[in-house]
């Protein structure tokens, strides 16, 4: 199955290399493309100085432009199915053939999920995390675990849906609308690492604003979401 590792990668510079690295030299069955999203530092030039597969948007389109960015291109290419894989190096590519294994068996999304086997912890950010599974298993009769992971795969089907539909962003909602269109979904086991480098995006009020921001769309706004047939 042919799989295409997409990297969205805004101002990391510090850790785009080591990410890039460890899958050239341990994962060679994995296709990989960067997706420079409009970085004010050096992330593209370290790209292109050691020859990597980039794409380098003129301007900041957020993870939702520069994912489908990918995805258009993992369509152009005929992929199988796709991964979207953190440029922070929080995700771990050992757990990627077992989401190939699930999208062989048939499924259309696969959540690399921190707690399959493990108990989700108690603090603030899982409590959002809580709400946004029972906000999608309310609407959609479907048990997702970690609806916030951003380890998802997508089977070839999907890629085509997000490839020529506007407006997809790998988040909870869209997710929660392809559900109630029919799509099957499942989850594996992922370990996932701290950021090693860097500042993330997400502080403690835009996290506690993304997931308000779900609640509302995944309870009340998809409901008038229309899809493109």
């Amino acid at each position: 199955m042919k799989c295409l590792i997409i990297i969205p990668a805004y101002n990391e510079e510090m850790n785009i290399v080591r990410v890039v690295e460890e899958l050239q030299c341990d994962y060679p069955q994995y296709d990989y493309v960067v997706i420079n999203d409009g970085s004010g530092d050096n992330t593209a030039k370290i790209c292109r100085k050691n020859g990597y597969n980039l794409i380098d948007l003129p301007v900041n389109l957020g993870l939702a432009g520069a994912f489908q960015t990918g995805l258009k291109y993992a369509y152009a290419k005929k992929y199988d199915c796709a991964i979207q894989f953190d440029a922070d190096g929080q995700h771990r590519p050992e757990f990627i053939a077992s989401m190939i294994e699930k999208i062989e068996e048939g499924y259309d999304i696969v959540i690399g999920s921190r707690f399959v086997e493990k108990k989700k912890p108690i603090s603030l950010r899982m409590l959002g995390s809580f709400f946004i599974s029972a906000a999608m298993r309310i609407t959609t009769g479907c048990k997702v675990k970690d609806p916030t992971s951003g380890m998802r795969m997508f089977s070839k089907k999907m890629i085509k849906e997000f490839a020529l539909s506007l407006n997809y962003g790998p988040e909870p909602d869209t997710i929660s609308f392809l559900l109630k269109q029919g799509a099957t979904i499942t989850e594996v086991q992922a370990d996932m690492e701290e950021r090693m480098e860097g500042e993330s995006y997400l502080t403690l009020g835009r996290s506690m604003n993304y997931m308000l921001r779900m609640l509302i769309s995944i309870l009340f706004i998809q409901n008038f979401r229309k899809r493109k047939r």
